[in-house]
């Protein structure tokens, strides 16, 4: 069974930059649509981040639109989200997830999860 395990989270300032990382147990980064999600206290979960393992496509949420972007190492079967500009809404827990499918990023379902990291924003 392919583990996830997301790192890099912490506590910045209003403005501030972090980079997510997430390890995969196999290459599932590079066979299967792989995505960022946030869920904030009190909200449900939100897809920020989408790449589709056939053609790099992305998908990015609006509230993340120009300042966050994904990427992935298919030699470290490693996923990344570099977030800049970090906001006090940005503030939440961050999961990486993978689908079983290689199409339909943005929509599709995903159903295999980390165990999140936390970001917090402080203005």
């Amino acid at each position: 069974q392919v583990q996830l395990v997301e790192s890099g989270g912490g506590s910045v300032q209003d403005g501030g930059s972090l980079r997510l990382s997430c390890v995969a147990s196999a290459s599932t980064v590079s066979n299967y649509c792989m995505g960022w999600f946030r869920q904030a206290p009190g909200k449900g979960r939100e897809t920020l981040a989408t790449i589709s393992p056939l053609t790099r496509g992305t998908y990015y949420a609006d509230s993340v639109k120009g300042r966050f972007t994904i990427s992935r190492d298919n030699a470290k079967n490693t996923l990344y989200l570099q977030m800049n500009l970090l906001k006090p809404e940005d503030t939440g827990m961050y999961f990486c997830a993978a689908s079983d499918s290689p199409f339909g990023c943005a929509t599709g379902d995903y159903y295999t999860w980390g165990q999140g990291t936390q970001v917090t924003v402080s203005s």
